[in-house]
């Protein structure tokens, strides 16, 4: 047996008296010890860059494992090592976070792109297509758009609501450029529901339409889903046919707006290539920061549960307010929208981050954000406090003006990520804040 500290801590309850534990349980000590920690209820934070081996043998048959050298046995986990390969804190946190999606094997990042970047990088060679949907995080449009190209490798967009611009046409697209290549389609990158506007991604069609091109071309793409916006919670994508589930932990799963990490969930093999690129790139988490989401993960469920009621609440009173002219929360999804069945079928609540459109312009847009006065104007999402901002010249400023107007970004657009405030107070302040631009 290993001397890692997962491997010696079989602290792994998954049920009591018949009853399957839930993750929200499961969040309090699953994968941790205490008799290992001098009886600390809490996991100590390991930092430190290096472990010692007890004997050289041991050093050897850890990096033998590390590097794959050799398959481990069955009975043994990877040894303790050097922190960008394993730490203990990190084994805890991602024994933890692959509970709330069911996976075989959580990893942790540096941050959301680190996640983001380190999975297509992975999986992605020169000659190589990654059709991907729009609209999308500013940073993975960034990417793909600018940076991957640089390396050989093509991305492809697609949306749910432009014939001309759809998945089955991208396909198409994308066979013509491996074609010329000789790459692969090797990824079906979506975020859904999509930064900012909310729109629904079908991961269902996604994987069918990778299996379709497996028997055209031989090869799957694989399904990467960024599932920042919903879940845990609200969604489960490796349910509905994902391989790969991304996360900036940033947001909901740390949750205070005060760290910065990414995550990663899938089976055992399809992450193994992406934990061999993070410990050669060091996109890895740090000891400090992984203690303090699992300090986090206690709470996630009572945070997102009260946002997502408070949020329900906002939209109500957006799409009743005269300044107000669309409301983009998933619950007042016209019933004749295919988009509707969707999200019936694959979400479990609607969130509590939404995009709603004002009358005016960005000088209105920046008039209702300047007048706030219990919500915070700053980007980010998913924390305690309720957040404001124009995603078109802040979190997508990057992102081309032509192609942000062309996906429904518009100037008059405000993005907001509800908090646990009283939900009064947050209506109190939108209410004010908007009749600043009423005439």
């Amino acid at each position: 047996m290993s001397s890692s500290y997962a491997a010696r801590s079989r602290y792994y309850k998954t049920e009591v008296d018949g009853q399957r534990l839930h993750p929200e349980t499961q969040m309090m000590s699953y994968g941790y010890d205490p008799s290992l920690s001098e009886g600390a209820l809490k996991p100590p934070v390991f930092h430190t860059s290096t472990f010692v081996f007890n004997n050289a043998a041991e050093g050897k048959a850890f990096f033998e494992v590390a590097y794959g050298k050799r398959e481990k046995d069955a009975d043994e986990d990877p040894g303790l090592i050097y922190s960008r390969i394993n730490n203990p804190n990190l084994e805890v946190l991602e024994d933890r976070l692959r509970l709330w999606d069911s996976a075989e094997k959580g990893l942790s990042f540096a941050s959301g792109m680190a996640a983001i970047s380190t999975s297509l990088l992975a999986y992605t060679r020169p000659g190589d297509v990654v059709l991907y949907s729009e609209p999308i995080y500013g940073g993975t449009e960034y990417l793909l758009r600018n940076i991957l190209p640089e390396f050989g490798v093509t991305g492809v967009g697609f949306t749910t609501w432009n014939e001309e611009r759809a998945l089955s046409i991208a396909v198409e697209e994308a066979k013509a450029i491996v074609a010329q290549s000789g790459g692969k389609i090797a990824s079906i990158f979506v975020e859904t529901p999509a930064n900012p506007t909310n729109c629904l991604i079908d991961l269902q069609e996604c994987r069918q339409i990778a299996e379709k091109i497996e028997s055209t071309l031989g090869h799957r793409p694989l399904l990467m889903v960024d599932n920042t916006f919903l879940g845990p919670l609200w969604q489960r994508p490796l349910d509905h046919g994902a391989d790969i589930v991304i996360y900036s932990l940033t947001k909901y799963v740390g949750g205070h707006s005060d760290l910065v990490a990414g995550g990663v969930v899938g089976s055992t093999e399809l992450l193994t290539p992406i934990a061999g690129f993070r410990t050669i790139l060091g996109t890895m988490c740090d000891p400090q920061t992984g203690w303090m989401i699992l300090r986090s993960l206690e709470t996630l469920q009572l945070r997102m549960t009260r946002s997502c009621e408070n949020a329900k609440r906002i939209a109500f009173f957006l799409l009743d307010h005269p300044m107000v002219t669309s409301v983009g929360h998933l619950d007042h999804i016209d019933k004749a929208d295919p988009a509707y069945q969707v999200y019936k079928r694959q979400c479990l609540g609607a969130g509590s981050t939404f995009a709603f459109d004002i009358k005016g312009g960005e000088g209105e847009a920046f008039k209702v954000l300047d007048a706030l006065k219990v919500i915070k104007l700053a980007v980010s999402l998913g924390g305690t406090e309720s957040l404001m901002e124009h995603p078109f010249t802040m979190t997508h400023a990057d992102v081309p003006d032509d192609v942000k107007k062309r996906l429904g970004v518009s100037e008059s657009m405000l993005r907001i990520s509800v908090g646990i405030e009283n939900a009064d107070d947050l209506i109190a302040d939108l209410r004010q804040a908007l009749r600043t631009i009423e005439s």
